[in-house]
């Protein structure tokens, strides 16, 4: 798993031109797959600037979920109190909650309550008007971006997979480390060939997003999100992780939703290895995941612990399997789609 630099800001263009390598080493022209240093980033990124607005970010069983104890060395997020509004529409309205080590968490409501909204502000890409966010412990100041010494690393999955157009899958894959490290190039290949391989993508590198189906260009989205750029732990085991999805089974079919849940599952492994590393146990190594969903399937097959927002407020938490038997009416009406409670449209 990837314990470096949480998540990318824009790509980076600059004007040198790019000389890239192949896998010989050999120098050659704008044409080839392979990427120099400072080539490659050069080149990679202006490709992806062309496909728009840059868009791109780096970015199981939870042990207890019904614990109720509040051991800070525990909690890996924790909103208090917060509020945004967008103009005159207040989105969130107080909202607290916290994110423990090791779950497996949804965010669940109806259509328009802050779910993505809320998911963005714990990613530290959207400022809360009011409130703190609080990440192991120390509260954050601005936007992930304005943060020197971090202590949590975000992958983050978007509900438009987010893909450059322009760049092979195994490109987009690796965005962060061609752009951002000083990996040789094989090492770099290899790196990504493996997450696709995580992902049920195997020979997919040179591919581009528009030869993908929807459920692929998830998968793709998620091996991004989970690529390695060091071996091993963390220094002194300073850097956590976790995966935020917005919606990931979005405009998918039942049986691709199935195939995306399960993975998610199978890439969960909460709890570390004696040696500190989640990402070389049994499990595919996300230690902790969030998922904002409307769907039941993901609901019952692919959490542990739900988070209710409503009217920009935290209104209900349980567990998957409470899910289906509280009595709570907002819940229930929820769960079956009557015209009849809380929600109202």
């Amino acid at each position: 798993m990837v314990p470096a630099a949480p998540l990318l800001g824009a790509p980076r263009a600059t004007a040198a031109p790019r000389i890239a390598r192949g896998s010989s080493g050999a120098s050659r022209s704008e044409g080839g797959r392979g990427f120099g240093r400072a080539a490659r980033g050069s080149s990679l990124a202006s490709r992806a600037i062309a496909d728009g607005p840059a868009k791109f970010l780096a970015g199981g069983r939870s042990g207890d979920p019904g614990r109720t104890s509040d051991d800070e060395a525990e909690v890996l997020i924790e909103l208090r109190d917060v509020k945004k509004s967008f103009g005159k529409k207040t989105v969130l309205d107080g909202a607290s909650f916290k994110i423990r080590r090791g779950e497996a968490v949804g965010i669940i409501g109806s259509s328009g309550t802050g779910k993505s909204t809320v998911l963005r502000i714990m990613a530290g890409l959207l400022a809360p008007d009011e409130g703190q966010v609080i990440i192991r412990g120390r509260p954050r100041e601005g936007l992930l971006s304005d943060e020197k010494d971090p202590n949590l690393k975000v992958g983050m999955v978007f509900q438009s997979a987010a893909l450059f157009d322009s760049l092979t899958v195994g490109e987009n894959v690796g965005f962060k480390l061609y752009e951002h490290s000083d990996l040789p190039d094989d090492l770099i290949r290899e790196r990504i060939e493996e997450s696709l391989a995580q992902v049920g993508l195997s020979g997919a590198f040179d591919r581009y997003p528009a030869q993908l189906s929807g459920g692929m260009k998830k998968r793709a989205a998620l091996a991004r999100a989970i690529i390695k750029e060091h071996e091993g732990a963390a220094p002194d085991d300073a850097l956590e992780e976790v995966v935020m999805y917005d919606e990931p089974t979005a405009g998918l079919d039942p049986v691709a939703s199935t195939v995306v849940e399960d993975l998610m599952r199978n890439l969960h492994t909460p709890e570390k290895n004696p040696g500190g590393d989640a990402s070389s146990s049994s499990g595919g190594g996300v230690p902790s995941y969030i998922v904002v969903t409307h769907q039941h399937s993901t609901i019952r097959r692919a959490v542990d612990r739900l988070i209710f927002l409503h009217a920009g407020k935290v209104v209900w938490e349980g567990t998957s399997e409470e899910f289906d038997t509280t009595d709570e009416p907002i819940v229930r009406q929820f769960a079956t789609g009557s015209l009849t409670g809380p929600i109202v449209y």
